[in-house]
């Protein structure tokens, strides 16, 4: 079993302020207009150029531009969370749990241990990020974490009695009808676009791709982690930031893929395959993968007595919990706060209009 939580959205909300200095510290007149500011979180400004800036980042690759409706959509999805993102900073900061630099610093020198000064350069160049607007994502991120840990995951609680509860009614769940494997993969594919990670170098075509993969079997092959270049390097967004992880796959779904069975029919658990052709649809080469073999889990019955029983348990408690609890948090946090969306107002106000 595996769970996860989705993919997280990198969000850098800017807060700009200006003084002038004459003797005194005086006014400025030069702060941004009243139609550049689409939304106040107690008062603290979001300015439309930031709405503009991750507007632009998702929809680069479009192939041609989003309808009205979808654009107005998008702009107001990205503006939320703006507005829930800045919500959850005024509450760091009013709790003092804002990221330190020296916690910003170390989380930066994870990101850069893979590459070169050069290397590491030219992927924020990519990205259009300059090394403070990421030392901002960086920061952001890990003073939300800090706040949900805090708030949220503090006061879960998981029982021995919830897991013999859960596993006594659920035991179906437990009683596997066939063998099943329990992998992680390393997927390169061969169409233009741009993954969610800082590190990833993403193939745009077949040629970079079958380099790209052949580049990563090659560090596999020289003893370097499958998961930390899973993270690195997969462009599988749901599954990178699990170290590849996708979880127990039953084993007449590999026989369905000849390839794929081959491959993993013959691996031994820490063993990880050959480069494999990844095709979808059938016929159709989409991009090359690398999988490894955790292990192998028999068919019949799993006791409560399984450790991996009561971890998998345990982790499906928590985590819905936390959906449930996080849910609510956002909800009595935005109560307590005074938003103003003045962006959906003109839409609303507006509908054909669109800016």
């Amino acid at each position: 079993m595996s769970f996860r939580n989705p993919p997280k959205l990198l969000i850098v909300v800017c807060t700009l302020a200006c003084a002038a200095t004459y003797l005194t510290i005086t006014s400025c007149n030069n702060g941004p207009k009243d139609d550049d500011v689409v939304a106040k979180v107690n008062g603290e400004k979001i300015l439309r150029s930031e709405v503009d800036k991750y507007y632009n980042n998702q929809t680069a690759n479009s192939p041609q531009a989003l309808p009205q409706e979808q654009a107005c959509t998008l702009r107001l999805s990205i503006l939320k969370q703006l507005i829930d993102d800045e919500i959850m900073m005024q509450r760091a900061r009013k709790l003092g749990l804002l990221a330190t630099d020296e916690e910003v610093d170390a989380k930066l020198n994870d990101f850069k241990a893979p590459y070169t000064q050069e290397e590491f350069d030219k992927q924020l160049k990519d990205r259009n990020l300059s090394l403070d607007e990421f030392k901002k994502d960086l920061r952001r991120n890990l003073t939300m974490d800090k706040v949900r840990n805090k708030e949220i995951s503090s006061k879960i609680a998981i029982s021995d009695a919830d897991i013999s509860n859960y596993y006594n009614e659920h035991k179906s769940e437990f009683n596997l009808i066939e063998p099943e494997y329990h992998m992680a993969q390393i997927l390169v594919t061969v169409f233009k676009g741009q993954v969610d990670n800082l590190r990833n170098d993403k193939a745009q075509n077949e040629t970079e791709a079958r380099k790209k993969v052949q580049m990563i079997k090659q560090r596999l092959e020289s003893g370097e982690d499958f998961a930390t270049l899973a993270m690195n390097y997969s462009e599988q967004p749901d599954t990178s930031p699990n170290g590849g992880d996708i979880g127990f796959i039953p084993e007449s779904s590999f026989k369905s893929d000849p390839q794929m069975w081959g491959a993993v029919s013959k691996l031994k658990a820490g063993q990880d395959s050959e480069i494999i052709p990844y095709n979808d649809p059938p016929g159709r080469l989409a991009g090359f993968r690398i999988v490894k073999l955790i292990s192998r889990e028999v068919a019949g019955q799993r006791d409560l007595a399984d450790p991996r029983v009561q971890a998998a348990v345990r982790q499906k408690l928590r985590d819905s919990r936390e959906q449930m609890l996080k849910t609510a948090y956002y909800e009595v946090i935005r109560n307590q706060t005074k938003v103003e969306n003045s962006l959906a107002e003109d839409m609303l106000n507006n509908p054909g209009v669109c800016k």
